[in-house]
């Protein structure tokens, strides 16, 4: 199967992650205001809950999939067995999952009162099993997954002004959060048969597959816990207006993160091809590259948005989110490590079968967000999940890295870390003093970003920063030849 280029996927994922940032950037503003922080707040706990039993119901495959699939994605037939052996393995979870599912809003009083609500958000399970996104990002299909969630973002943006007029209708929000995220993997499914047969082939070999799936499931869990724990145990240790207030932050946070980690998204199943074909050199070439887009990209990301918080916060959800803006400030933090480790993990120690490593990282971090939760979140709310966020991840980088210390330093080390810092340092005085203007919160974020990050890139495009120069020249080559 012929490899499409790496620049190319990474346009196509950088448009969908930009995607991902307008999405909630136009709608968010008109939902946070029409369901309150409350509202909101059923609406993340609800999703935090369900992503539990989304995650028992993977398994791990999402990872996996792209992996395995990326091997043997030159030879049809073991690709159509190896599909439809992971397809089996998570319909049969995903019944469980639901019959688990169904007895917890019997039995915890607190779904019961919301039972529409996790009925509805609960097709994100089913869905995410049928869509086989692994199978799609395996064989680089970019093109294809950003046309189509482009089109169902835009509907689910359409479907959310003419449908959400009140604070009630939390449900209907649920509903379209999921439209947006997960209705897209029927047409996956739909689609399928253009890559592999859809017919029985048999020869199966279920239990080749055990062992790495839940390797890859116990590292799902971990990372699931503390990067959904802090809604749940914010929901049930305080309030739903908690929840709110720290669901706003995450959220900016979130996109911020689809931004960062957009090029190793890309770079998994590549990285996958390489070890498996001993190419060593291509592999390290790309990792290098990568671990410096990361702090290219995020460090002055992390700078601005605890800068600008509260103007951030006030113009996407209104004076009533006042309380998400010091958990956003301590969350920043966490764009660079997560950053960081997802090009260890993902890119680095999975490709290279070493995946107990990344389990073993996640679980020290799902620990200590637990017990930070357990101690600050009582006294500080919003503010102790996302302090208890940011340890952990931190924890998670320093696990990875002194794992990978001996075959990563240099690379570490080809990071001008003094010349990105300058270059913000230069881009905090360009843009600070905007901040004082009278003027509103929209025109504040609108003229400093354009004066934060247009220094910033000016200032290392004149150092002739190699992944900065690179694009630029790209940019340039493609606008003389058109």
């Amino acid at each position: 199967m012929e490899q499409k280029s790496l620049k190319f996927n990474f346009i196509m994922n950088a448009l969908l992650t930009i995607s991902s940032f307008i999405f909630p950037l136009i709608t968010f503003p008109y939902i946070s205001r029409i369901l309150g922080p409350i509202g909101i707040g059923k609406v993340s706990f609800a999703l935090s809950i369900i992503s539990y039993f989304s995650v028992f119901a993977q398994l791990g495959i999402p990872i996996y999939g792209i992996r395995i699939c990326a091997q043997v994605r030159d030879d049809k037939n073991e690709l159509t067995r190896i599909a439809q052996e992971l397809l089996t393995i998570n319909l049969i979870m995903s019944a469980i999952s639901y019959l688990l599912l169904f007895f917890s809003v019997i039995f915890i009083p607190k779904l019961q009162s919301d039972r529409l609500l996790y009925l509805v958000v609960s097709f994100t399970i089913i869905l995410t099993s049928i869509g086989m996104e692994w199978l799609y990002k395996a064989l680089e299909q970019y093109t294809y997954i950003t046309i189509r969630s482009l089109i169902m973002k835009i509907i689910a943006l359409i479907a959310m002004f003419l449908l959400v007029k009140k604070q009630s209708d939390y449900v209907i929000y649920g509903g379209l959060s999921v439209l947006a995220a997960s209705l897209s993997n029927l047409l996956n499914f739909l689609n399928i048969h253009k890559f592999i047969c859809l017919k029985p082939i048999g020869g199966y070999n279920f239990k080749r597959h055990l062992k790495p799936i839940f390797t890859f499931f116990a590292m799902s869990c971990a990372t699931t816990i503390y990067t959904n724990l802090d809604n749940i145990m914010l929901g049930f240790i305080r309030n739903d207006e908690e929840v709110g207030f720290y669901n706003a932050a995450v959220k900016i946070k979130s996109i911020l993160v689809g931004l960062v980690t957009s090029l190793g998204a890309v770079l998994l199943p590549r990285s996958a091809y390489y070890i498996e074909h001993n190419q060593q050199k291509e592999f390290f070439s790309i990792t290098r590259k990568a671990l410096a887009f990361v702090f290219i990209v995020a460090c002055p990301l992390v700078i601005y948005f605890i800068l600008f918080a509260e103007e951030v916060i006030l113009f996407l959800s209104g004076e009533a989110f006042r309380g998400a803006i010091l958990p956003m400030q301590y969350i920043m933090p966490t764009l660079l490590f997560i950053g960081i480790t997802n090009i260890l993990g993902m890119q680095i120690l999975v490709p290279l079968g070493q995946e107990r490593v990344v389990l073993e990282s996640v679980v020290i971090g799902a620990i200590i967000d637990v017990l930070i939760n357990w101690i600050l979140i009582p006294d500080l709310g919003a503010v102790g999940a996302a302090i208890g966020t940011l340890v952990a991840e931190f924890v998670v980088l320093i696990v990875q890295y002194m794992k990978l210390k001996v075959y990563v330093t240099e690379i570490f080390r080809e990071i001008h870390y003094g010349r990105i810092c300058l270059a913000i340092f230069l881009s905090c005085i360009f843009s600070l003093w905007v901040k004082f203007l009278n003027i509103s919160n929209f025109l504040i974020l609108l003229i400093s970003a354009f004066l934060y990050f247009t220094s910033y890139f000016l200032y290392l495009l004149l150092k002739k920063e190699e992944v900065v120069f690179e694009v630029w020249k790209n940019i340039i080559s493609r606008i003389f030849s058109s």
